[in-house]
């Protein structure tokens, strides 16, 4: 039995039911693109399972048959690695949406690997709790896909990326198996943390299809602040400050000169403040009670370093902040096919990488634009690079831009994952010995290799 024939789509239907098996390309075109539209593959079967058992018998009788399979979520990455780029059968987790009742005593919450962010955050709010993780993609992307690529987003500096928040999960592991450990115990010291192992993954060691997450309190009272700097030195001083001085911190996001300029464009608003300026830090400060006062007071304590500041308490004021930031990734995928390389610096060296990375770029593509932006408490940079006519740049500048970061002591993925992109580089943040490690575990936890088998690892 192979992939493309009709026996497999029929023995999946007595699975998952007939309108459940997508074969005609038409239908199944749109599971082989990304986001950016840079990765396209195709898939001669997408099959889309209700639930962890459904799930189990797929697996199984791909398993059995030596068939490889992709598994996708909301198809909201950035790095292909929901792509099947080899003919492989796409497996979707978006019917797993179940939300299972919140746990109040416990402060948590079970739910299916299918379910949105914005379904699972407007869940727990209910019970005035919130998800650590918050994303822009949050009305597409899936609590599955999160945990497979272990999701920062813009509270990773107060609560953690997704794998801080996971602390049970169920999982189908490549013969079919169900592993089950949902009972949500905070202290269970009894072997090794499966959860902590399948979190950025990215589907290559097993189909998580349940997660028990952490809840967070709710944090009504928000002050939303925009302020400009004359350098990027600034920008970094000013949020060690932040950082050290306020306790309230819940994000805080830089954007760097053309990415400002782009997106102010893009959303037909000038810029706030500081049109002049090299750097912007979005901040907010969250708590249960009104935070303005602690705000005001840190601001004032560094110095002269800002060049001008715009503050939003109210819902609507802080939304249109917002939107410098979180229309950012839109405006650049309108300008054309970007090659985006999410990386992460040490604070000390982050002024030297802004100044210097412009630079790489160019030489390594001449006919190219860089874009910066990123969550500055946690030194992650988002380096976006297209084309001047909009097409896609030369994949010389990932060599350039990875290598840079690299040599600077730097990680080549900070949340985004390895996926397909970034494969053939993983070594130069990961020693022989490691990767080594990393394809003993795959062998053993999949041994017919059909998880995602073309993702994260080179052969």
């Amino acid at each position: 039995m192979i992939a493309s024939s009709p026996e497999l789509a029929n023995e999946l239907r007595k699975i998952v039911g007939h309108d459940h098996v997508l074969t005609e390309n038409d239908l199944t075109a749109g599971y082989s693109v990304d986001w950016t539209g840079r990765f396209v593959g195709s898939t001669p079967i997408v099959v889309r399972p209700s639930n962890t058992e459904e799930t189990a018998s797929v697996v199984e009788l791909l398993n059995r048959n030596s068939i490889p399979l992709v598994p996708q979520g909301g198809n909201t990455g950035l790095v292909g690695g929901s792509i099947p780029m080899s003919r492989e059968v796409l497996l979707s987790l978006k019917r797993l949406n179940t939300l299972e009742p919140v746990d109040d005593l416990a402060l948590q919450v079970t739910v299916g690997a299918g379910a949105t962010l914005a379904q699972t955050q407007a869940h727990v709010r209910d019970h005035n709790f919130e998800i650590g993780v918050d994303l822009a993609a949050r009305d597409s992307c899936t609590i599955g896909g999160m945990i497979a690529t272990n999701a920062g987003g813009i509270n990773v500096l107060r609560y953690g990326a997704m794998r801080e928040q996971l602390i049970g999960v169920e999982a189908v592991m490549s013969d079919g198996t169900v592993i089950k450990h949902l009972e949500g115990l905070e202290k269970d010291n009894t072997g090794y943390h499966l959860p902590s192992l399948l979190a950025g993954s990215e589907g290559t060691l097993a189909i998580i299809t349940k997660a028990r997450l952490r809840l967070r309190p709710r944090l009504t009272e928000k002050v939303t602040a925009l302020i400009a700097f004359e350098s990027v030195h600034d920008a970094v001083a000013v949020s060690t400050r932040l950082r050290q001085k306020l306790p309230s911190l819940h994000a805080l996001e830089a954007i760097f000169s053309s990415a400002m300029t782009l997106v102010s464009a893009h959303i037909g608003a000038q810029i706030p403040i500081g049109p002049n300026g090299k750097a912007w830090l979005l901040v907010e400060v969250a708590s249960g009670t009104d935070p303005f006062e602690e705000f005001q007071q840190a601001l004032q304590n560094c110095g002269d370093t800002i060049l001008d500041v715009a503050v939003a308490t109210d819902d609507r004021s802080r939304s249109k902040l917002w939107q410098f930031r979180e229309q950012i990734t839109e405006a650049i995928a309108v300008t054309g096919t970007p090659h985006k390389l999410d990386v992460t610096i040490g604070l000390s060296r982050l002024e030297k990488f802004i100044d210097e990375i412009p630079k790489v770029v160019k030489r390594a593509d001449p006919n190219s634009l860089t874009y910066l932006f990123g969550h500055l408490g946690d030194g992650n940079v988002h380096v976006n690079v297209v084309g001047i006519d909009g097409s896609e740049p030369s994949n010389v500048v990932e060599s350039a831009v990875l290598g840079y970061v690299a040599s600077l002591g730097g990680s080549i993925s900070a949340e985004h994952g390895i996926g397909i992109a970034k494969k053939s580089y993983l070594h130069l943040n990961r020693t022989s010995d490691e990767l080594r490690f990393f394809r003993n575990i795959k062998k053993a936890l999949d041994p017919n290799n059909i998880m995602h088998p073309n993702c994260m690892l080179s052969d």
